[in-house]
């Protein structure tokens, strides 16, 4: 039996964000207000994971979620070989060495377990299916379980798996794509990618990719989602854990849209939307599906770049509504985007009477 979404008055999630921007005060902001926040366990240990929900729940009695990566098989070493000369030369620039681009699955069997454990409202999985016996596990727990999809038959996947609810995620969206293939021909926006899933499933769905206003929040309801989640549009806020360069790179370039973005597997191995900068120009566009082996390999020189503040050598996730980011506390922009929501959805009803 599936588990109901959780109370969201605000229909509007804090998309996980993983690496820093989702913080303990970023989740409690968004959950204070009436959203729903999510911590981001991706590159975190099960230790550290609990660590961050026991202060979570010290700060806050809002429900939550927590996402987790489900790693793919391992690459092939051969397929690394020139991906690997251009990130040494990227290195260079910083003084530091590649790391080993060795293959892990992010300690997910060590979540499940600590997820079973702290039974937060919602676990949600990105770049792949939950592992067998995870969904029952957790719903025993008392914990909703999302799955991220990219096209219909992902989502039907998903939900022959025994998913509560599917995190749809359009081709607008910022950071990785999170399906469980990183091959993605069809490279679906998220308005009609929604009404194709409605056709293979009538599970509640989460809207996620290039929603950044009210009327943005409004457009995704109407066209049948639940939820619409945020990640790029909380960048800016000060809870918000984004390198300084990262939040500033947001509204760097022509106005209103600001800088360019492109989707590359340079940085991690799997597929993420960037704003362009000289990393994603020097490392090329041709880097192999390789999740976490090239993550790993360019993490040091990422950490370099982080540190210098050099945002021309970070890895810039950003959705291409980018341009919209505010600079708000998370409460007020949640409490802003319900409002402007529900003044959309009212006014386009009253143009359809």
């Amino acid at each position: 039996m599936t588990r109901p979404l959780p109370p969201v008055p605000a229909r509007v999630v804090a998309a996980p964000m993983a690496g820093g921007p989702s913080t303990v005060a970023l989740v409690t902001a968004v959950g204070e207000a009436g959203g729903l926040g999510f911590l981001a366990a991706g590159y975190r240990t099960a230790e550290q994971l609990a660590a961050q929900v026991a202060e979570l729940r010290a700060a806050s009695d809002a429900p939550f979620g927590v996402n987790v990566f489900a790693a793919g098989p391992a690459a092939d070493p051969a397929v690394l070989t020139a991906h690997a000369e251009r990130v040494t030369a990227w290195a260079q620039r910083y003084g530091v060495t590649p790391g080993t681009p060795e293959h892990s699955d992010d300690d997910l069997a060590a979540k499940v377990d600590r997820l079973v454990e702290l039974a937060p409202a919602v676990v949600s999985f990105a770049f792949g299916l939950p592992p067998d016996g995870a969904v029952d596990r957790l719903h025993a727990a008392g914990s909703a379980v999302w799955v991220t999809v990219t096209d219909p038959e992902g989502a039907r996947a998903a939900a022959a798996a025994g998913a509560d609810a599917l995190v749809v995620q359009g081709w607008e969206a910022g950071a990785h794509r999170g399906g469980g293939s990183d091959e993605e021909p069809g490279q679906l926006g998220l308005l009609p990618l929604l009404r194709l899933v409605r056709r293979v499933t009538n599970l509640p769905l989460v809207a996620a990719g290039g929603i950044a206003d009210g009327a943005g929040v409004a457009a995704v309801l109407a066209a049948g989602a639940s939820l619409a989640a945020l990640g790029t549009a909380f960048l800016r806020t000060p809870e918000a854990g984004t390198n300084p360069a990262h939040a500033a790179a947001l509204v760097d370039g022509p106005a209103p849209a600001g800088r360019p973005t492109t989707v590359t597997r340079a940085f991690t191995g799997r597929r993420a939307r960037a704003l362009v900068n000289r990393a994603t120009v020097e490392l090329g566009d041709d880097a192999p599906a390789a999740y976490p082996e090239v993550h790993l390999m360019t993490a040091p020189v990422r950490a370099a770049a982080r540190a210098a503040g050099d945002a021309e050598g970070l890895h810039l996730w950003a959705g291409q509504a980018h341009g919209l980011a505010e600079a708000v506390p998370a409460g007020e922009l949640v409490r802003r985007l319900a409002a402007d929501a529900r003044t959309a959805l009212t006014a386009a009803a009253e143009l359809l009477a």
